[in-house]
């Protein structure tokens, strides 16, 4: 196995979660396990020192990793890795693991923020910036206990109706050198600036460097409708549509916000609030 090695913690619920830390620096490979062992959610912990040792890991003979498979569970619940690596990054290293079935919950542990789009994109539950403290990686633990719930949580049975969505996602955003994760489920319209959109929610405006046409696609079955070439809105939130001075208008809440809708999407709007059982 090259330089990979793991380690034991005092644990032995067989219910806590059995993870992979992977840096290629020794000191934040150590800090990182020693952060993940103080976690009283995870069982046990293996290190890799880069991300080729940490994908052989996925084909190693330790009994309880064979065991793991047999039953078809990921071999590991989870990866927390560095993104800057030599050789193969990190972010290489995660779109492989990603491509297996099934695949452990991905967290990035780095020092570099100016990734934070692409690791959500590739599906990761949480970003933490270095350095970091024993509480902020205990919130990225609670992220994967909530995403390995979620998972497991059986099919509704005849009746019962559409299952409970619990795949909120969130969006990092930098404010003042640290990077904020803002829920989805928060963000009440947004307007398009260039090539970043603007994110407003119940708390106030981010920027974010994602252009509104990728959120448009990425947010669509959240229920998010484009209104506007600058506009995206969350549906649910769409009080009114109305015949204004210029066109159609959609009213945000109660009169929280009137944003205008283009002729080419009134169309569009209007089916999708019918369908939705609500006229206007």
């Amino acid at each position: 196995m090259g330089r990979m090695r793991f380690t034991v913690s005092a644990h032995d619920d067989t219910r806590k979660l059995i993870v992979l830390a992977v840096d290629d620096e020794p000191n934040g490979l150590d800090m990182l396990t020693e952060r993940l062992e103080n976690n009283q959610h995870v069982a046990r912990v293996f290190k890799a020192l880069d991300a080729s040792d940490a994908l052989r890991l996925f084909s190693h003979d330790d009994p309880e990793l064979v065991a793991r498979r047999a039953m078809g569970r990921p071999t590991v619940d989870a990866v927390f890795a560095d993104i800057d690596m030599p050789g193969l990054s990190g972010m290489e290293m995660s779109r492989v693991i990603t491509a297996m079935t099934p695949s452990p919950v991905l967290v990035f542990v780095t020092g570099h923020a100016e990734e934070a789009v692409n690791a959500f994109d590739l599906g990761a539950v949480d970003y933490v910036l270095k350095p970091f403290q024993q509480d902020r990686l205990d919130r990225a633990v609670s992220r994967v206990r909530e995403k390995l719930t979620a998972a497991a949580a059986p099919p509704p049975g005849p009746g019962q109706g559409e299952p409970v969505k619990n795949d909120d996602e969130v969006i990092p955003v930098e404010l003042a050198g640290t990077t904020k994760l803002i829920p989805r489920s928060s963000v009440r319209w947004v307007e398009a600036q260039g090539d970043y959109a603007r994110l407003f929610t119940t708390e106030g405006s981010h920027l974010v460097r994602i252009p509104l046409a990728q959120l448009e696609e990425r947010w669509e079955k959240a229920g998010f409708v484009r209104i506007h070439r600058s506009f995206l809105v969350a549906l649910p939130l769409i009080t009114e549509l109305r015949m204004g001075q210029g066109g159609y208008q959609v009213v945000i809440g109660n009169e929280e916000k009137v944003l205008p809708v283009s002729r080419r999407h009134t169309r569009a709007l209007k089916d999708r609030l019918v369908g939705s059982g609500r006229g206007g």
